[in-house]
């Protein structure tokens, strides 16, 4: 018989070996993890993955199978598409803040005695075939992601829309086999559901932090579905890609870092919201907070709850952790799903909820929120589930995640609440009799205040000045509580004057209506300032591109064609109203994102011989420049509609060639223009063009006099001229 030695030495390697063996096994996910490289976590024909909310400032990609954000690859910033980030329209870097790399929604039911628990992403799944991606379209071109707005001046206006901009789709888990492919889904048995899917946003500066998720559950089968649940899953990781992103050199301050976040949840007598932040704040480039809430749902049971877990990435076992480890099939899914996390006892935090261990995070901590139970759904009928994903900067300047820090984020979540809420005040799910704010006798949800839409804007750069021209359509906005125009002004902003950083916009000028409209008194009560719109208001309207124009204000001693402070220079003119005394309502603005435009200045198409350089000479690495090789520019000014420039080193040879047009140009072959401004317009005045100082084959050039020649298209005439590149 073994000795007892023997016997403590095999015990030994048998409890090494599955040490090892887990080591192993995590350190493939890990692998696997740091080197996916597909542009969506799955993509598969029909599946659309490239759409994401702009309207607002919270940039959230949405797709037709019940996946949100998209994964951080090598291709990430090339693509310049957005996971989840806050803020997303801002020009100021430090606040482009990502949030997670993605996420999707989990349904949980019993039908016919027997749990199932469809999910639309696990832990450590990526690509077509893989386990935990479970819900499918069609694969029809329909099924796409479609798109409507409510903004009067918008292409995509609708007048059905809910928000700004509505990202709408459909999916179900019916399918075992990826549609249009012979591709199996693993391990799914379907509970029998279809999902219609509806994602608002907002531009209001009370509403740009926050998408509000509509899911309404339709059950597909011939059998009631009991004791549904329905949950929110993200990988959460809050960084900044212009700090540290997943590029193989990573950014200024290194490359991506999946292991410094903290989880946390949030209850008051109010609020229920699951969180996430950047524990060391990356040198204070992530000083954002990511938050998932329950906003309600139709058809819930007496019982209805939300409730929080958290488990680090791809563990399903866990010595340090076993109060928080991941689940790994349908049972243990849904007991997640049904059930109340150890609130008190949440990693990284002391029994009083304060931070521990400050730096010392090492885990890649998941997200989870869910709620429920719903009522019984019949075959064919449906239930509604609603939540919010919310972002919010830091408060204050507090080091660690201390109440008054999370000011911005709760506030945020509560106008995510406030807007779904509409005329249902209170939140109990019934129209009581003060409630009917408009007087149809219906609860209706997303009815809120809401300032006149922005004008139609087009900006004209020209020679050291911008002009602006906007119509009047904002003047015929009904407040949507009382059904009465209350108009009251324009306010034009540019991007910032001044070198303050912490400055977005600035007010250039403001136009207020010289007359009393108010609705509410007897026209003896002035309101505003009362200056009247003769200083802006054309003669005769102005057609431009296909539209008419009423207005035009002009910015002059604007700097030739650099980008301002804040990286880029742009205007935008917004609307506000009176407000409502009587409600005690201030008076509310729409907001500049919605019509805000790039553009830079310089000279028009012109045919005389004054074709020229500038800054000439070019010193490298001047104040203009943006961070590295490729975010460098000259300008060619006085050039005519259409010509070619060539350039060339002193000894005749061709370094590049460009070919301007005035009608087309659109900077897109420098990329220092522009940069993130998604879809924003940029404006450009057709007589200049920009040049990155990169030959031909995207090399740098060297430092010397350079001979450049610009020929005009129509006449065939040549002018020529010298530069000179200082490094």
């Amino acid at each position: 018989m073994p000795s007892i030695l023997a016997r403590l030495v095999l015990l030994l390697m048998i409890g090494l070996l599955a040490i090892f063996s887990c080591i192993a096994s995590e350190s493939i996910a890990q692998s696997n993890r740091e080197g996916k490289v597909s542009s969506a976590p799955r993509q598969i024909y029909a599946d659309d993955s490239w759409h994401f909310t702009s309207e607002g400032n919270l940039g959230l990609t949405v797709t037709n199978f019940g996946v949100f954000g998209r994964t951080f690859d090598e291709s990430y910033s090339l693509l310049n598409q957005p996971s989840c980030v806050y803020k997303l329209n801002s020009s100021l870097p430090k606040e482009q803040v990502e949030h997670f790399s993605y996420g999707g929604i989990w349904i949980g039911g019993v039908r016919g005695g027997i749990t199932h628990v469809s999910t639309g992403i696990t832990d450590g799944s990526f690509s077509a075939g893989e386990p935990g991606l479970e819900f499918t379209n069609t694969a029809s071109e329909a099924d796409s992601v479609q798109t409507r707005s409510s903004i009067l001046t918008s292409p995509l206006f609708d007048p059905s829309a809910i928000s700004h901009q509505d990202l709408i789709c459909d999916y179900s888990d019916t399918n075992t086999v990826l549609p249009g492919t012979l591709i199996p889904i693993p391990q799914h048995v379907p509970l029998g559901i279809g999902v219609h899917q509806e994602v608002y946003c907002w531009n209001y500066s009370y509403a740009d932090a926050f998408a509000i998720l509509s899911f309404t559950i339709t059950n597909l089968t011939n059998e009631p579905i009991e004791d549904l649940h329905v949950a929110i899953w993200l990988d959460a990781s809050v960084g900044n890609m212009n700090y540290t992103n997943y590029e193989p050199g990573g950014g200024p301050g290194g490359r991506w870092n999946w292991y410094d976040n903290l989880n946390n949840f949030v209850q008051n007598d109010e609020q229920k919201i699951a969180i996430s932040y950047d524990e060391d704040s990356d040198d204070g480039w992530a000083e954002s907070y990511l938050g998932v809430t329950v906003l309600g749902g139709e058809s819930k049971a007496d019982s209805f709850d939300v409730y929080f877990h958290q488990w680090p990435w791809n563990t399903s076992s866990s010595m340090s952790y076993p109060l928080w480890i991941m689940p790994i099939d349908d049972e243990e899914r849904y007991t997640k799903m049904a059930t109340h996390g150890e609130y008190d006892q949440i990693p990284g935090y002391d029994n009083q909820g304060n931070p521990t261990n400050p730096g010392e995070v090492t885990e890649s901590w998941m997200l989870f929120l869910s709620c429920g139970p719903f009522e019984t759904i019949q075959p064919g009928e449906s239930v509604e589930a609603i939540f919010s994903i919310v972002c919010g900067r830091w408060s204050g300047n507090y080091p660690d995640d201390v109440p008054a820090r999370r000011t911005d984020l709760l506030l945020n979540a509560e106008w995510a609440q406030t807007i779904y809420n509409g005329e249902d005040v209170n939140g109990n799910g019934i129209l009581d009799p003060d409630e009917d704010l408009n007087g149809n006798g219906i609860l209706d949800h997303y009815l809120f205040p809401k300032p006149p839409p922005s004008p139609r804007l087009e900006v004209v750069p020209g020679d050291g000045q911008v002009t602006l021209y906007w119509d009047n359509s904002a003047e015929a906005a009904v407040d949507s509580l009382t059904g009465k125009m209350d108009f009251e002004g324009y306010r034009v902003y540019s991007s910032p004057k001044t070198l303050d950083l912490g400055e977005e916009y600035s007010l250039l000028a403001q136009f207020d209506i010289d007359y009393d409209l108010d609705p509410f008194d007897d026209d003896s009560t002035l309101v505003g300032f009362n200056t009247g719109f003769s200083a802006i208001e054309l003669e005769d309207s102005v057609l431009i591109n296909g539209d008419y124009y009423h207005y035009s204000f002009t910015d002059n001693g604007v700097l030739n064609g650099w980008p301002s402070a804040a990286g880029g220079l742009y205007y935008a003119v917004t609307a506000y109203d009176r407000g409502n005394p009587q409600n005690n309502l201030p008076s509310l603005e729409s907001s500049p994102l919605e019509n805000r435009i790039y553009t830079y200045p310089g000279t028009t198409p012109t045919d005389d011989s004054r074709v020229g350089v500038y800054p000439n000479p070019y010193r490298v690495s001047a104040s203009w420049d943006g961070p590295g090789p490729t975010q460098r520019m000259i300008w060619f000014q006085y050039l005519p509609a259409r010509a070619e420039i060539r350039i060339f080193t002193l000894a005749g040879d061709l370094v590049d060639t460009i070919d301007h047009d005035a009608a087309t140009y659109d900077g897109g072959d420098v990329a220092r223009i522009g940069g993130s401004t998604y879809g924003s317009q940029t404006a450009f005045s057709g007589g200049e063009h920009a040049w990155d100082l990169l030959n031909s084959n995207n090399q740098e050039i060297a430092t010397g006099l350079y001979l450049y020649t610009v020929e005009n298209m129509d006449s065939g005439s040549i002018k020529t001229g010298t530069f000179m590149v200082i490094k």
